[in-house]
């Protein structure tokens, strides 16, 4: 087997999967590029080890089997964000998301809404006081 016919898939899917890292403006779509991207990362490792069998047998293997385990915690802990993202803003898009604190008095800020199924807070009547 030719090793560049392997190398040059492994470098479009990393292109590829950079595209939609730089290009993407939902979260998900970003997540799966970066999957992509690690998949090259893989297919690179694993054609390395069969063309290269120098002194640690499987090395390739082993490094694109620990490759395999990050990606899985990665995207465990992404779509638990991009989950809790949605609920704070109804919107998974990537550019909207604030890199800072809002603060206290900016009109850009929403007021919370109350989660589904519970009731509504009772206003008070006019002239009434409340604790």
């Amino acid at each position: 087997m030719r090793p560049v016919i392997p190398y040059v898939t492994a470098a479009l899917l990393f292109g590829l999967g950079a595209y939609g890292v730089l290009r993407r403006r939902n979260a998900v779509l970003v997540l799966m590029a970066v999957e992509l991207m690690l998949n090259a990362v893989n297919l690179v490792l694993v054609t390395a080890d069969t063309t290269v069998r120098a002194q640690l047998p499987h090395a390739g293997q082993v490094f694109a089997l620990f490759v395999i385990v990050l990606a899985a915690a990665e995207i465990g802990v992404g779509l638990a964000i991009v989950l809790q993202l949605y609920r704070l803003r109804a919107s998974v898009a990537v550019d909207e998301v604030p890199l800072t604190e809002p603060s206290a008095g900016s009109p850009t800020e929403r007021p919370a809404e109350s989660p589904p199924g519970s009731r509504p807070a009772r206003s008070a009547p006019a002239g009434e006081v409340t604790r």
